[in-house]
């Protein structure tokens, strides 16, 4: 790991704890060369798993591509970092408890709609939209209607 400010490989770390969300540590580190401070954070590492798109192929479980489509299906709404967070985190344990290291890409998506329609019906509506490929506005009639009600 490098420094952020000045690129060198030296540094120490400062400060050790259990960051907010439970899942990783935070650690404060000093470089040695600028002595500027900057925060690392250490996690397990995601899900072994291979995803099986809907087109067959098959690709690794990507974390940051879910959280990519929720941060976008949730751009204005008052959902915040630490909620999409949780989803992930919620996503990724139900994963881990799988005993197959194949799972098909609807699965996935459910777990994350399941979530997110109980957080915020407008931002599921989003996300559904584009995971369910909503082609009309019947498509999102039919969605908003089973929401309503």
């Amino acid at each position: 790991m490098q420094c952020p400010y000045c690129q060198s490989p030296e540094h120490h770390v400062l400060e050790s704890r259990i960051a907010e969300d439970s899942t990783s540590i935070r650690r404060r580190r000093q470089c040695d060369k600028c002595q500027k401070r900057f925060t690392t954070y250490e996690r397990i590492e995601g899900v072994d798993l291979k995803v099986i798109k809907k087109d067959g192929s098959v690709e690794e479980f990507d974390r940051e591509k879910i959280k990519r489509g929720l941060i976008k299906a949730t751009w204005k709404r008052p959902i915040d970092t630490a909620d999409i967070n949780a989803i992930l985190d919620e996503v990724e344990a139900k994963l881990r408890l799988k005993s197959a290291t194949t799972v098909k890409s609807w699965e996935i998506g459910n777990l994350v709609i399941r979530r997110l329609k109980k957080l915020d019906p407008l931002g599921y509506l989003l996300f559904a939209s584009v995971y369910r490929d909503f082609v009309s506005l019947e498509d999102f009639k039919k969605e908003i209607d089973q929401l309503l009600p």
